[in-house]
């Protein structure tokens, strides 16, 4: 019988290929209905461009948190990471979607987000989700963003989480904008990835 189980396991496997491929580009078609638009725009990082990507709306949608995160986890899967964590607000709405389907998977996926500053009363942690007693020091994490543009909000994230002990190597957004953010994490020590880049959606 182990024959026909190694078959059916193959075909499985190429079947989700096909899957995730489908997902990638549904997922494409739900950020361009409700958070991509061409004109012309004054970016966070206060230079200007033709493109705007907003993904929020995308992310707080059912269907689209739903893509977002499985096209995340898929490319989390390729990686060997302790937790994924990101700055307050972009990564938050996503970072919580991935926990919850890697639970699902079976294969949690640990994650945190990134106060931009300190409450001024409690601990005055800026690593916030993590339990009394659980600490990022020696874990590799992975910071998560939903754009990268600069990739100033990945590298204050990346510090943050460095200065609490963690290994930091690679981050992941759903969209790379393209922007000059690859190179500047790389002069960082860190290697971008991404589910989706900004010659997808031209």
């Amino acid at each position: 019988g182990d024959h026909r189980d190694l078959h059916s396991f193959s075909t499985r496997r190429s079947s989700d290929l096909r899957v995730v491929v489908a997902e990638f580009q549904e997922l494409v078609e739900v950020i361009k209905q409700r958070s991509y638009r061409r004109g012309k725009f004054k970016l966070a990082s206060g230079a200007e461009s033709e493109f705007y990507f907003n993904l929020k709306p995308t992310m707080m949608a059912p269907k689209g948190a739903y893509l977002s995160a499985e096209a995340l986890l898929v490319r989390i899967r390729s990686e060997s990471v302790d937790y994924i964590g990101g700055l307050e607000m972009g990564a938050v709405p996503v970072i919580a979607c991935v926990a919850a389907l890697s639970h699902q998977d079976g294969k949690p996926v640990n994650s945190f987000f990134v106060r931009k500053k300190a409450k001024d009363h409690g601990t005055q942690d800026l690593v916030e989700g993590l339990a009394l007693g659980e600490s990022l020091s020696g874990k590799t994490v992975m910071i998560v963003d939903d754009v990268a543009t600069s990739g100033g909000s990945i590298i204050k994230a990346a510090e943050v989480a460095r200065a609490a002990g963690a290994i930091v190597e690679t981050a992941l957004v759903i969209v790379d904008r393209e922007e000059g953010a690859t190179e500047a994490l790389a002069a960082a020590g860190i290697r971008l990835l991404s589910a989706l880049k900004k010659s997808d959606f031209l």
